[in-house]
């Protein structure tokens, strides 16, 4: 099933709507946000349609895919994303309007989705974060994850060079495998000290 309908103790997730179109807009318009991500802020409610057509629309039209609106029950708005990419990565990403940060909302979220690819069969997950955002790692880890290497790369769009930290979930219980892709592809790469999964 594509994107079904997931309910937490304060949250709907559900799939985006063009109805959601001015709520999309807030939360992808803000610079804060989306400071850390490989896209620039929009700039127009326009932009957002076409992004919503390009980002979640096509999603959407597959099979199996999972790309959620993050709504607080009590109206339904969606004030922030949360996905699983279903390339070969699996990569998990999220993002929330800045003023719902620190409640805990994008770790309950996630916690309801990582049980529902897990259920799906899903055999594992990533996520990257910079260097930079460490509050990011932090939701990572409270949902399980474990960190796995660090690497190097030249950014785009927005053509910056990065240090991303890279974690895995495992899902399906094989704790051996490690997602070598971006090691292999990145000339620079390292396991940082004191964050390496053998000692965490």
């Amino acid at each position: 099933m594509n994107t079904p309908t997931l309910q937490t103790p304060r949250l709907v997730l559900r799939k985006f709507t063009e109805e959601d179109l001015d709520a999309f807009y807030q939360i992808y318009r803000d610079e804060e946000v989306n400071t850390f991500l490989p896209w620039y802020p929009l700039r127009s409610l326009a932009e957002a349609r076409a992004f919503f057509q390009e980002r979640y629309a096509a999603v959407y039209a597959q099979p199996q895919g999972y790309a959620y609106a993050i709504c607080r029950k009590e109206d339904n708005v969606p004030i922030g994303y949360i996905q699983v990419d279903m390339a070969e990565h699996h990569d998990f990403g999220y993002g929330l309007r800045k003023e719902f940060w620190h409640q805990g909302i994008v770790t309950e979220a996630g916690k309801a989705v990582l049980e529902q690819v897990k259920k799906d069969g899903l055999p594992y997950i990533t996520a990257t974060h910079d260097r930079n955002n460490p509050r990011s790692g932090g939701v990572m880890r409270n949902l399980g994850m474990r960190y796995q290497y660090s690497y190097e790369e030249q950014w785009q769009p927005k053509n910056i060079p990065v240090i991303f930290r890279l974690y895995q979930l495992n899902l399906d219980g094989d704790e051996s495998r490690v997602y070598k892709k971006y090691w292999d592809a990145y000339p620079t790469h390292f396991v940082e000290a004191g964050l390496s999964p053998e000692r965490r």
